[in-house]
């Protein structure tokens, strides 16, 4: 399992962790009108999956903004952020940062995609940073978990990753 800390302190990470080559785990999560929404909802496209403890707190806001500006213009990428934010919280937020190219989803009901991805840490019923990279048949591509959940990704290799998987 990889191994996390958040400002400093070791934290446990539920669920399993994934690899690149896994088929990637299905997942329910909330869209911002309370629907469900499935890996399967984005079947076709590459997926750009970044996970942000949640949207309000600076790094988070930047790596969100930073894939909405630079991996949402791939021609057949879908970027989606998944945080366990209330869906209302995730919708204000994007309605005053004018985010267009990123979908905000909420894994605050049952952390489907939080276990189903490791990245959901006990202590503190927040979803580790994390980044996956999902090709169009389903296979991941790309994963990084941070080492540090403060700590920004590796914005360059994940975008990359992106643009290679939607190449193929």
């Amino acid at each position: 399992m990889a191994k996390v800390t958040f400002k400093g302190n070791p934290v446990t990470l539920i669920g399993n962790e994934v690899k690149v080559g896994d088929v990637a785990p299905n997942f329910t999560v909330l869209a911002n009108d309370l629907s469900p929404v499935t890996l399967d909802d984005t079947k076709g496209f590459v997926r750009l999956i970044s996970v942000v403890p949640s949207i309000d707190t600076g790094v988070c806001d930047a790596q969100t903004r930073r894939f909405n500006e630079e991996a949402g213009s791939i021609e057949g990428v879908k970027v989606l952020t998944i945080s366990v934010d209330l869906p209302f919280a995730q919708k204000r937020w994007c309605a005053a940062n004018g985010l267009e190219n990123v979908v905000t989803l909420s894994d605050h009901r049952d952390v489907s995609f939080g276990q189903a991805y490791g990245v959901l840490m006990q202590e503190l019923r927040l979803l580790a940073r994390a980044v996956f990279v999902v090709d169009r048949n389903d296979r991941v591509t790309y994963v990084e978990y941070v080492s540090e959940a403060t700590n920004h990704p590796n914005y360059e290799a994940a975008i990359e990753a992106a643009k290679q998987a939607a190449q193929q």
